[in-house]
């Protein structure tokens, strides 16, 4: 049995194989096998990463997005951790079922604890009593995380999300699996990698300034994929999803508030979203949203209103979803999905004194929704660096404090994934070495054996 490594390019599509702002990419894809791989639906991070290691569609596996609605609890739940979510056999199962002792590692792969790959490092914040939050990783078995933190410094989170997003973090990880090559010899290595995901969606993907996030990928990628297999590992690269321009954000949850459906709550002088108690909310994940309809009667109208909304391009119903392979208990009555140059914001507030303090801070778990906005500082701060001193001096005094930089809107986002474009070169891509035969085209689910074969 071969050792393999998976390194997963975050945001390279096909177009950017034929750019020439990727040249080490373009020969590896030339001289090897490439393949544009039909995205995952919805094609968002923990969807497609768990067709990806299952082979099984969201309908069987459960990962509808990036989050859901649990409708027993009543509560938006999003980016949670554990791998006992994902139903289905994963790949690391086929493997120790085929070699009992095979060693496989995951290194940052969502859904990466609890998990019976052999080796787990993944971002995972210590949260304090007293409502503090201190960065840090967390690894499986205990011991790889002071090895990996002693050998490579702490891992830069700051730059693996929010306004410092950049190759930092990435390149850590990179680290990481040469780490890890080293030290423990995996027979499979999944690595995550996803520098280029962040300015694709902050500028577009058309925009020059991303092709310096291009750039650095080709020769981090390279440089990494070089150095496994002149260890003797097979290498595929590959893609969750590729990123498309866009202008439009929709503010579903205003237009259902509009309508007299959402329940609000008025708390310490701000407007929280009531989600048991709304008659229909919507939980949104860049191009695709999960519409709750507790009102039954209310679903044809909500149907139709969506319908007729200035930036959906679909409106999916449960026979919809079937055929889609998304009919889950944890899928929306309706999934709206956005068309080609839109995407969906959470906000649901129509002043913004009133949005929820969470709204300008970096909080990805708190918020009942994906929020790009994250990405940039508010351009109405004057002095962001001076806001950000300030908040550091009262955390070092022991007060309370909120670091408040995001922007109340998603005007300046440029770049969304989720829905399934219609031109191919704008698919996820998947690159082998020399002598694998591949297809013209796969889908997310065939990867799973692409993974595993031996």
């Amino acid at each position: 049995m071969i050792r393999r490594a998976v390194l997963n390019v975050v945001g390279l599509s096909g177009r950017d194989l034929s750019s020439g702002v990727m040249p080490r990419l373009m020969k590896r894809a030339q001289d090897g096998n490439s393949t544009l791989i039909k995205p995952a639906f919805p094609a968002v991070t923990c969807t497609a990463q768990s067709n990806y290691l299952t082979g099984l569609t969201p309908s069987i596996h459960g990962i509808v997005g990036n989050g859901w609605y649990d409708r027993a609890l009543g509560e938006v739940h999003f980016w949670k951790q554990s791998n006992r979510l994902v139903e289905g056999r994963k790949v690391w199962d086929v493997i120790h079922e085929r070699r009992p002792g095979a060693k496989v590692a995951n290194l940052f792969w969502w859904y990466n604890m609890g998990t019976q790959a052999d080796l787990s490092v993944t971002p995972r914040p210590i949260y304090k009593a007293d409502g503090g939050k201190i960065f840090d990783i967390a690894s499986y078995p205990q011991r790889l995380k002071p090895a990996l933190k002693s050998a490579l410094g702490e891992f830069p989170f700051h730059t693996f999300w929010g306004p410092r997003a950049g190759i930092a973090a990435t390149q850590w990880i990179a680290d990481a699996a040469r780490w890890m090559e080293k030290h423990e010899k995996p027979d499979l290595n999944l690595v995550y990698l996803p520098h280029l995901d962040y300015d694709l969606q902050r500028f577009g993907p058309n925009d020059p300034r991303s092709d310096e996030a291009r750039r650095q990928m080709d020769d981090l990628v390279c440089d990494l994929a070089d150095e496994l297999e002149a260890a003797g590992v097979d290498v595929i690269i590959l893609s969750e999803y590729a990123i498309t321009e866009v202008d439009q954000p929709v503010a579903l949850n205003r237009i259902f508030r509009e309508k007299g459906w959402l329940e609000i709550k008025a708390e310490a002088g701000a407007e929280i979203l009531d989600a048991m108690n709304s008659k229909v909310f919507a939980v949104v994940d860049h191009q695709i949203a999960h519409v709750i309809v507790h009102d039954g009667k209310l679903l044809s109208e909500v149907k139709s209103l969506l319908q007729n909304t200035i930036g959906l391009g679909q409106v999916l119903d449960r026979s919809d979803q079937d055929k889609a392979g998304i009919n889950h208990t944890r899928s929306g009555d309706l999934i709206a999905v956005a068309d080609a140059r839109s995407w969906f914001s959470y906000y649901w507030w129509n002043d913004d004194a009133k949005a929820p303090d969470y709204a300008r801070t970096v909080d990805i778990h708190r918020k009942p929704g994906y929020d790009p906005a994250e990405l940039f500082i508010d351009p109405a701060i004057k002095y962001p660096a001076l806001s950000v001193a300030w908040f550091l001096l009262k955390k070092r005094l022991g007060m309370r404090a909120l670091l408040q930089l995001t922007p109340l809107s998603g005007n300046q986002v440029r770049g969304s994934h989720g829905r399934v474009p219609e031109d191919s070169r704008d698919w996820p891509v998947l690159i082998t070495g020399k002598g694998k035969s591949l297809p013209e085209s796969i889908t997310s689910l065939d990867v799973a054996s692409l993974i595993t074969r031996q």
